[in-house]
């Protein structure tokens, strides 16, 4: 039997199930069906790091391991509901020169890939401000080129709405400087999640980051010198 790659129907139907549902006793009494949907989530997710690893290295093992836990951590949360209702991965770049990462979010209306820095530590934040309070030509050229914004349209994440402590107010880079997250995002619909073309469409996706991931990496990993940290 031929292995599927591709999202299909029953996998975004069993989340449906699963949002109407969200319980343990209706969660045990239909594991099999969620351990057949996640298989094929994981078929994806396999593809998805071959095709990754044609073009960058990742740390990440397999699709398998890539693949989050259904389980929600409702320790610190209001909703204690038990179950994520979307199914979720990451690969991690290898190396320590390698940095950011890559992201995909399957979810009945509202599926996305996404991509870059989610939580910078205060070191990072302020190596990044710092080179683009210095010069940020280099990445205004990459957020403006056609594939970044044809794909991602612009940056995204949270941004401070004052002024970054140790900058001055008038830097020609505010608008970049305020960001605290440097993320790419580009949503799916749920006719273009469950297309042929989608695992293609994701992996292009993840390709088209790579002038954005490479140039942070440069930042993060080497000193004024030029040399690596």
């Amino acid at each position: 039997m031929k292995i599927t790659t591709q999202i299909v129907p029953s996998n975004l139907a069993f989340l449906n199930k699963l949002k109407d549902h969200n319980d343990r006793d209706w969660f045990n009494a239909n594991k099999e069906e969620f351990l057949q949907e996640q298989s094929m989530v994981v078929n994806f997710a396999e593809a998805l790091l071959q095709d990754l690893n044609t073009h960058d290295v990742i740390e990440t093992a397999s699709g398998a391991k890539s693949v989050y836990r259904i389980y929600r951590d409702t320790r610190f949360s209001k909703d204690k509901t038990p179950y994520k209702t979307h199914w979720s991965g990451s690969f991690k770049r290898a190396g320590k020169n390698r940095r950011g990462g890559y992201y995909f979010h399957i979810e009945p209306g509202n599926s996305f890939i996404g991509g870059g820095f989610w939580g910078p530590n205060t070191n990072d934040l302020k190596l990044i401000r710092e080179d683009l309070s210095f010069d940020s030509t280099p990445l205004r050229k990459i957020l403006a080129s056609k594939s970044f914004s044809a794909t991602f349209e612009n940056l995204k994440g949270e941004q401070l709405k004052t002024t970054p402590k140790g900058f001055d107010a008038n830097d020609e880079a505010i608008d970049l400087l305020r960001y605290k997250q440097y993320l790419l995002l580009r949503k799916f619909s749920d006719e273009e999640v469950l297309s042929p073309d989608f695992l293609k469409e994701v992996g292009q996706t993840f390709k088209n980051m790579r002038p954005f991931l490479d140039y942070m990496s440069e930042v993060l990993t080497t000193d004024i010198n030029g040399l690596s940290a």
